[in-house]
């Protein structure tokens, strides 16, 4: 709320839904216009959401890297494995070698099963590496081999590009917002991912490539000087449901790209050690409310001496231990309250949601019409 008061960008990923509406009550009527608000439930004025799009060879390069990154987080490891990682890695980059016009996760199977399609891909392909996969490994590929790894490649995609709702928002070709536009122009970008609205793995695979465009719009700050990268502020409540190993590098960078992360989950064990490693090892201010046995155990070293894992198992609630680190100087941990949630603007939450469905989504029909002239799903 006070981000938003003060003028910044901020930026919102929330899971449950009910954060995203607080925060729309507390939107003053001058910053309406700002506002960014993605609703993946909402299936009459779909907003596109593609992974595949890119600035920067750089950028295609990390974002393939991030997507197979996110198959690995949505599904175990044994029913990915490398030949999953090969076919899908060479799928992606003859689908993003028309910079203008990429292709989507929805065409994917349609690359494989087409060869007019294929081969009109392959004439904007420039890699050898990726064209002699297509020319000479997948061309020689046949029988059972060939079906089994098409079966085996398209069931990982399938279960989004079967669901209506999804469907409609990584089918389309560009993505309804810019997300280095809100990132440097200070807007408001907001995503309610709720579980119950969105589905879990929907949630979750909308969450991390979100994510993953963030983490891209900061790091192509580096072509504007420093001294005039604005503050982008962004919250992600269970981040661990949308990150990947990926977020080391951020967090490692983050302060040198302006983008100011506050990181919210429950407890440590949600987090791979490479994860765990790199908050501790690079976030200035840490907080802990109450708290279990075990994470009382491993976070007493953050708040010695002033606290022990005794204390923090015994906090109050709305009362946490702090630990701020200002201008790079760490101070001792104390004890704080937090001010309960003040009541915002119920009558601009509708206008707001209006307002951002015309500007950023598109109406259902016409989505539906081009993913099926793209993709040829009616064939």
């Amino acid at each position: 709320r006070q981000d938003i008061q003060n003028g910044e960008g901020v930026g919102v990923v929330d899971p449950h839904g009910e954060l995203i509406e607080d925060i729309l009550e507390q939107i003053p009527k001058e910053r309406a216009d700002e506002v960014v608000l993605f609703e993946p439930f909402d299936m009459e004025r779909p907003m596109g959401l593609n992974m595949l799009e890119y600035e920067t060879p750089e950028q295609k390069d990390f974002a393939v890297q991030e997507m197979i990154a996110i198959f690995y987080k949505l599904f175990p490891p044994e029913i990915i494995g490398p030949m999953f990682e090969h076919y899908m890695r060479n799928a992606m980059l003859a689908m993003m070698a028309d910079k203008d016009n990429p292709g989507t996760l929805v065409e994917i199977p349609r690359i494989f099963t087409d060869d007019e399609f294929m081969q009109e891909k392959l004439n904007k392909v420039t890699d050898p590496i990726v064209r002699s996969f297509w020319l000479k490994e997948w061309k020689q590929t046949t029988g059972s081999t060939k079906s089994d790894m098409l079966g085996y490649v398209v069931s990982k995609v399938g279960r989004f590009i079967e669901n209506e709702m999804m469907r409609n928002i990584i089918g389309q070709s560009h993505s309804g917002f810019d997300l280095t536009e809100i990132i440097n122009g200070g807007k408001i970008f907001l995503a309610n991912l709720s579980k119950g609205q969105t589905g879990e793995v929907n949630s979750s695979l909308l969450g991390l490539i979100l994510v993953s465009k963030i983490q891209m719009a900061a790091m192509r700050r580096t072509k504007i000087p420093e001294e005039e990268r604005r503050d982008f502020y962004l919250y992600i409540d269970e981040f661990q449901n949308f990150t990947t190993d990926s977020i080391a590098t951020i967090l490692s960078e983050a302060r040198k790209y302006r983008l100011n992360l506050t990181l919210a989950h429950q407890y440590i064990s949600q987090l791979t050690e490479e994860i765990r490693n790199a908050v501790l090892g690079n976030v200035g201010t840490i907080g802990a409310y109450r708290i279990g046995a075990t994470d009382a155990e491993f976070l007493e070293k953050q708040f010695e001496p002033e606290f022990s894992r005794f204390d923090l198992v015994n906090l109050d609630n709305f009362t946490l231990v702090l630990k701020l680190m200002i201008n790079n100087k760490v101070y001792p941990a104390f004890k704080m309250q937090t001010i309960l949630p003040q009541k915002g603007n119920k009558n601009i939450v509708e206008p707001i949601k209006k307002l951002s469905r015309l500007k950023y989504g598109r109406p259902r029909q016409e989505v539906e019409a081009e993913i099926i002239q793209r993709s040829k799903l009616a064939i």
